[in-house]
Parts: structure tokens; C-alpha cells; sequence
């Protein structure tokens, strides 16, 4: 029953001065993170219906170039402190890849989501280090790092690809003592935009994994490409999206709209209705 689903909405705030949709960006322009920004967001998203917080310090879009650990963290420390302080009720996620990252992240809030698009290829010590800390963890399929993607055009079936790889990726989380996991296609990521929008017409196909299904498409290029259109004018496609990932399956959407967000959710348990 539609009714009875729990939907999450994840709201994104980039502590960053390149994420593609500048309006999530709280990098100030002396490369410090401007706090005032941060909370005023996260303040906004939690009462529009966010029920998770994903923080980020270093843009993951492809092509986008790494800004290192120290930077990282440099960017984060202040911010998890400020809105932990703010809102120490709020459940937050860290977009990272670092290991080190969410050992200092954990010694400095306690509990969070690791929030992490390489599904822990990018730092060999990242799922024994979520594993020992017991933490709830998103992997996300991508093929590379965000400035070196693979494509993935030599696929005929892009989803059972992913879904192989999330089947292989459940044995290594295991056996790092990684229970609570998420799962994330990863779209966007070392996909064509047809690849991209074959996963999404197939979302349900993940659902045999077991785990909640998470879907990152807010204001993406598959849909701004495809309709030769920029981010900034992508939040109507953007929520269509967001409706067929719930009628497929979908457990969390990542989002940087969350009261857009939190109507069509409200809109899809309203026609789901039986």
C-alpha cells in the first residue's frame, strides 16, 4: 500500500564552487564555507520535508577534478559542526569517498549516512572503515573517478549490468560487516543518456537486491541534454522523473528541491491510493 511506503527525501547542500546547479552551492568566495548559507538551507529543507541532509564538500559530477582529503574535510569540519549545533535532530548524510573523511566525520557528530559514488573502489579502506564504525552506507555505480568516467556504451543491457555489480558489490559489504546498505544506479555517471533512461524505465529490476533504492536525477544532464535546456530550467522534468522512480520502486530521492519534492511524493501516495 502506497500509503503504508516510507518515502525518504534527501536534501543536497554542496559545499563546493562547481556543482553543476549553482543555487546548492555554500562556498563562499574565499573558499571558506559561508555557515550562515549552510543553515539557512538546511533550516529551509528540513521544514519543506527533508528527512535526510547529504552534505558534500568536493563536486562529483563527471568531470569534475577531486579536491583531495585535507581540502575536504577543511570544507566539512565547520559546516558538520554548525549544523549539528543547529539542528542536532537532523539526520545527515556525507557525500565522500575519503575513508579518513568519515573516521574524523564520525569522531566529530557521531552517527551519520556515508554517502559514497564509488562504492568504496575509490579508497580501499572505505567499507572496513563503515563496516567497523557500524555505519548506514550509499554505494553508487560509476565505472572511474568523476574526472576519468568509463563509458558504459559497450553494454546492450546497462541494468543488468548495474545490477550484477550490486550483486558482486553485497559480497564484498558483507564481508567488510557492512549490513544497512543503500543502493544507488548512479545515473549520470559513465551512462549515455538513453543508458540513463533505460534504468529508470527498469528501476524495479534493482528491487531483487533486497536494499532501498536510491535515486539521484535532480535537475541531471539526461534530462537538461535531452531537452536542450539548462539546469536552472530542469525542475518540472526533474519531479516527472522523481514520480516514475516512486511507481518503480524507488525508497529515497536525492534532491535539490525538497518542497517540490515532498509534493510529488505527496502526489504519487494520492493516486496510488486503492
Amino acid at each position: 500500500m502506497a500509503a503504508d511506503r516510507k518515502i525518504q527525501i534527501m536534501g543536497i547542500v554542496n559545499i563546493t564552487d562547481n556543482s553543476y546547479f549553482a543555487a546548492s552551492r555554500c562556498l563562499g568566495a574565499d573558499g571558506r564555507p559561508d555557515i550562515q548559507a549552510v543553515t539557512c538551507r538546511v533550516g529551509k529543507m528540513l521544514e519543506e520535508g527533508a528527512d535526510i541532509i547529504d552534505i558534500g564538500a568536493c563536486s562529483t559530477r563527471p568531470g569534475a577534478e577531486a579536491v583531495g582529503e585535507d581540502e575536504e574535510w577543511r570544507r566539512l569540519a565547520p559546516v558538520l559542526r554548525a549544523v549539528r549545533k543547529a539542528y542536532p535532530e537532523a539526520a545527515i548524510s556525507i557525500d565522500t569517498y575519503w575513508s579518513s573523511v568519515v573516521r574524523k566525520a564520525h569522531e566529530e557528530i557521531g552517527d551519520f549516512i556515508v554517502n559514497d559514488i564509488s562504492a568504496g573502489e575509490d579508497d580501499p579502506e572505505m567499507l572496513h572503515t563503515v563496516g567497523r564504525l557500524g555505519l548506514q552506507y550509499v554505494a553508487m555505480h560509476k565505472r572511474g573517478t568523476p574526472s576519468t568516467m568509463q563509458s558504459m556504451c559497450d553494454y546492450d543491457d546497462v541494468t543488468k549490468e548495474v545490477s550484477e555489480y550490486f550483486r558482486d558489490f553485497g559480497e564484498k559489504a558483507s564481508k567488510a560487516g557492512i549490513r544497512d546498505w543503500i543502493l544507488d544506479p548512479g545515473f549520470g555517471f559513465a551512462k549515455t543518456p538513453e543508458q540513463n533512461w533505460q534504468m529508470l524505465r527498469e528501476l524495479d529490476r534493482f528491487a531483487g537486491h533486497g536494499h532501498k533504492i536510491l535515486v539521484g536525477v535532480s535537475r541531471k544532464s539526461m534530462i537538461y541534454k535531452t531537452f536542450g535546456i539548462t539546469p536552472e530550467e530542469s525542475l518540472p522534468q526533474t519531479q516527472v522523473l522523481h514520480f516514475a522512480a516512486l511507481e518503480r520502486g524507488a525508497d529515497i530521492l536525492r534532491v535539490h528541491d525538497v518542497a517540490e519534492a515532498a509534493r510529488t511524493v505527496r502526489a504519487w501516495r494520492l493516486l496510488s491510493l486503492q
